[in-house]
């Protein structure tokens, strides 16, 4: 339930002037420690210049290297790893076209195709989705990890239960709370977000026991960090799953894997294949994720020819 849930979520919130995006790692000393279930990234001034360098992720090793548009570097002296992860960040870099590579002097040298734009995420809202709030499992201990982070701008949880006092009095009042319909795609605002304070300090929650919770203190410059990685993220990455290879397997006009047999949509990872008793092999049905993308969001497929509108800076509608 709670995969389709997310997937109607993703497909209700996908417009021309956001990216939407799942499932995308928000610790900051513990990378793997946390995962937001959907990230909605707003663009900032420099969407336009982001969207026309590549429209593929590009790597933070790369973004971060000491290495521009200007003189080529020896990839020895832009970074700061070892070669063998020089190497594999520079193929990818250059894959997504960020990184030009040439060799002089028996040596690789690489330069920016484009000066890297500083302010092209305007905002991050971390989507929480709890279908059924009559089962929180960690619920509360994952929003008090992302307000104490104060990460991303805003925080919300979604849901499809009722919404009562009890339950807003156990969630940090700075997060939002929406009721979610996911037949329907209607979303009721039960509580607005409260914006939170990427550019200050933050506290990142490592354990909670019951009468001592162990942090980390974590620096604008770490978060400032991380909130771009999050946003390459987000903007190669998007939300569709590929659908299962399946004789019933079909897609929804939003590109959503769906199933004919049992008619609804699926999880492919977890629902499809031999154990399923209705899986029948076959190729699975065609969806083109860049054509979909591409008109629901503001994500550019082609980056050479550059953002086709100005992206825009609206509030959920």
């Amino acid at each position: 339930m709670e995969y389709r849930f997310e997937l109607a979520l993703c497909a209700a919130l996908e417009s021309p002037d956001r990216v939407v995006a799942r499932q995308l790692g928000s610790g900051v000393t513990r990378p793997g420690a946390r995962i937001v279930d959907v990230c909605v990234l707003r663009p900032g001034p420099d969407f336009d210049a982001r969207a026309a360098i590549s429209p593929d992720r590009i790597p933070a090793t790369a973004i971060e290297a000491a290495v521009g548009p200007g003189e080529a570097v020896p990839v020895a002296e832009a970074f700061d790893c070892s070669p063998e992860r020089a190497t594999d960040v520079v193929d990818a870099a250059v894959d997504a076209g960020y990184l030009e590579r040439e060799r002089r002097h028996g040596r690789d040298v690489v330069r920016a195709t484009a000066r890297y734009p500083t302010d092209w995420i305007g905002s991050l809202t971390a989507i929480e989705n709890k279908p059924d709030l009559g089962q929180p499992g960690d619920l509360a201990a994952q929003l008090r990890y992302d307000v104490a982070l104060g990460l991303f701008d805003t925080v919300v949880l979604a849901t499809a239960s009722y919404v009562t006092r009890a339950h807003l009095n156990r969630i940090p009042d700075p997060v939002g709370v929406w009721r979610f319909d996911a037949e329907t795609g209607d979303r009721d605002v039960v509580r607005e977000a409260t914006p939170l304070s990427p550019a200050e300090p933050g506290v990142e929650i490592r354990e909670e026991r019951a009468l001592r919770t162990d942090v980390s203190l974590v620096a604008p410059a770490a978060k400032t960090r991380k909130r771009r990685r999050i946003g390459e993220r987000a903007y190669g990455k998007g939300w569709r799953p590929s659908p299962p290879a399946c004789t019933h397997a079909q897609t929804t006009t939003d590109g959503r894997p769906y199933c004919g047999h049992f008619d609804r949509v699926v999880d492919p990872s977890r629902e499809c294949g031999g154990d399923c008793p209705a899986f029948a092999s076959a190729s699975p049905p065609p969806l083109d994720r860049d054509r979909l993308r591409a008109s629901h969001s503001a994500w550019v497929a082609d980056a050479d020819a550059g953002p086709r509108r100005q992206a825009g800076l609206s509030q959920f509608e």
